[in-house]
């Protein structure tokens, strides 16, 4: 997009092995990423069939400022979700940006299913398809590591692929990104995997310089400063999000054993300082990011008898030590990274893998399903035992994974257990129970996560309730956060990317645009967002929260059903408005 005045779009068909491009001026005024990107879903989903239907788009997009700035890293998938049938959207750094940039490419749309297991290698001047029939029922590690054996290539390189999971069409499946990043939720790896795609390779070398160096120069270093020289990023290069296990448990808001407690009586034990201190081993960053918030983890394993050990490292961050720690009862840090290696090995979300197994424990106990449906005693603090379950899941072993995989909403409906399955809107929740800012945040925010809007931040700085002030706050962070997406910033560097920092750093790259301009932009992309939720059929009114949010207390006490539910009509009551305007 850099000095262009389009987007250019690469249409990949599956099914014919065919490719165009498009220089689409009428996409530029969407600064890339989520706004390219919903449109671009609009155009070409079809509301009418299955999620996991070939003819179903799979989207790429980066945004104007990608890789030119730092700290803007990030590369936004969308598609129509398996999970909850209506938006999918889900981020991923690492080089795939870059890469989509050097390549010269502001967007990948690609439909059809290819005839037989398949990866295709993208650059500047060629998309190739290519068999991957060999490397079909792998895991995603074991992937990457084959096709940069099998793909030298010149310049950058990028490489997503799916495991089992996404073969599978589990319908939470991630796509990995360069080993330690994921398009973890809402299943964008199961619909890859219906297109038979097992990986994509994305190779760029292009070389564009910088027109007006100078001024590039001086608002790059002042966001390099910003990023570097100030307690802004500090927090994620140095313990990262596992910072937050300590304040949150002792807030009485981090949910433990499928939210049965707010509090983990072992927090301390898997809390930022106890993985720094037993496991971590180094940080890397996305390119592009100074940081280094990226926090690998190592623990060791027995592989032989006689004392032969391997030392394996994973990622880890707080969203995984809530999903597969505390909401599991798991108490240790080298039992974390365990569940972690599997469930990436598997290709799953780790959030989405980790509460459906929180009910499904919880469903064994109260007898809903027995032992002969979940194959081992889910019991929570279980590790040896939910080490298989995912396994389980991944393969849909039988008849109650196979349900399972299509999340716990839809498990619940068959089996029971509604009341404590916790979803929003068929998403899994997340790792905040702070408040009503946390729960009507998750359910009224366009892909039902908790980066929608930061509704639990809202609950961390509101000393007690003001209805209007928190649902017209969620309302704007979610419009604003379509711009933020646009571009795309990492989320994590929000505070450094101010409004008036934003039109610097646009301007200097020759991008003439106003502070309504930007306003303009965000409104425009969430109203395309709500567009495509209401023709995949989702309406607020339907939304039913299950009955343990109001049940286990909050930090901020114990939350009103009727309340909540007042919050989501008051905030459909803006969404109406602005969709009117």
């Amino acid at each position: 997009m850099i000095y262009e005045k389009h987007i250019k779009v690469l249409y990949i068909d599956l099914k014919n092995n065919k490719i165009k491009i498009e220089h689409r001026e009428d996409l530029y005024e969407y600064l890339g990423g989520v706004g390219t990107a919903s449109k671009l879903l609009e155009e070409n989903m079809r509301p009418e069939l299955d999620p996991l239907h070939e003819d179903q788009p799979v989207i790429f997009s980066i945004g104007a400022a990608s890789t030119i700035y730092p700290v803007v890293t990030k590369t936004v998938a969308m598609f129509v979700s398996p999970l909850t049938g209506e938006l999918g959207e889900s981020y991923a750094g690492g080089r795939l940006a870059l890469t989509m940039f050097m390549a010269g490419y502001d967007a990948i749309v690609i439909t059809g299913k290819a005839k037989k297991p398949s990866y295709i290698t993208i650059n500047s001047n060629n998309v190739e398809f290519k068999d991957a029939r060999a490397i079909w029922g792998m895991s995603s590690d074991d992937v990457g590591g084959i096709i940069r054996e099998r793909e030298p290539g010149s310049g950058k390189r990028s490489i997503i692929r799916i495991g089992p999971a996404g073969e599978n069409q589990v319908s939470f499946a991630s796509a990995c990104v360069d080993t330690y990043r994921h398009f973890g939720r809402l299943g964008l790896g199961a619909v890859l995997g219906s297109k038979n795609l097992k990986a994509i390779t994305v190779i760029g070398d292009r070389n564009i310089p910088v027109k007006n160096f100078k001024d590039y120069f001086k608002v790059y270093q002042e966001i390099y400063k910003k990023v570097t020289d100030t307690e802004i990023m500090a927090k994620y290069h140095d313990l990262g999000t596992p910072i937050n296990v300590e304040p949150l448990n002792e807030f009485g808001a981090l949910p433990t054993r499928n939210l049965q407690s707010n509090k983990f009586e072992h927090a301390e034990a898997i809390n930022g300082e106890t993985f720094a201190k037993n496991n971590l081993v180094r940080k890397l960053a996305c390119t592009g990011c100074p940081v280094g918030c990226i926090h690998i983890g190592q623990f060791r394993r027995e592989f032989d008898q006689g004392y032969e050990y391997e030392s394996v490292s994973v990622g880890y961050d707080y969203e995984l030590i809530f999903s597969l720690g505390s909401f599991l009862g798991i108490k240790t840090t080298d039992e974390i990274l365990q569940l972690i290696e599997v469930v990436e090995q598997m290709g799953l979300d780790a959030m989405s893998a980790g509460v459906a197994l929180g009910w499904a424990t919880e469903a064994l106990a109260n007898k809903l399903v027995t032992e002969e449906d979940t194959i081992v005693p889910l019991q929570f603090g279980g590790t040896a035992d939910y080490i298989k379950a995912v396994r389980y899941m991944a393969s849909k072993e039988n008849d109650f994974y196979s349900e399972l995989s299509k999340g716990i909403a839809k498990a619940a409906a068959r089996y029971g257990g509604s009341d404590y399955a916790m979803n929003f809107a068929g998403n899994e929740m997340p790792g905040y129970h702070t408040g009503y800012g946390s729960v009507v945040g998750a359910a009224v925010g366009a892909r039902h996560s908790h980066l929608c809007n930061g509704g639990y931040s809202v609950d961390q700085s509101m000393k007690e309730l003001d209805k209007e002030k928190l649902v017209d706050s969620i309302f704007k962070e979610e419009k604003e956060r379509c711009m933020l997406n646009s571009l795309i910033i990492c989320l994590f560097a929000r505070k450094v990317y101010d409004r008036e920092t934003i039109l610097k750093a646009l301007n200097a790259i020759g991008y003439e645009c106003t502070d309504e301009n930007l306003t303009e932009i965000a409104e425009k992309i969430y109203k395309t967002k709500l567009r495509i939720k209401k023709a995949l059929g989702f309406y607020l009114k339907g939304i039913k929260l299950p009955k343990r949010f109001f049940e286990t207390p909050t930090m901020n006490g114990t939350l009103d059903e009727a309340v909540a539910y007042e919050l989501i009509d008051m905030y459909n009551e803006k969404v109406n408005e602005l969709m009117t305007e």
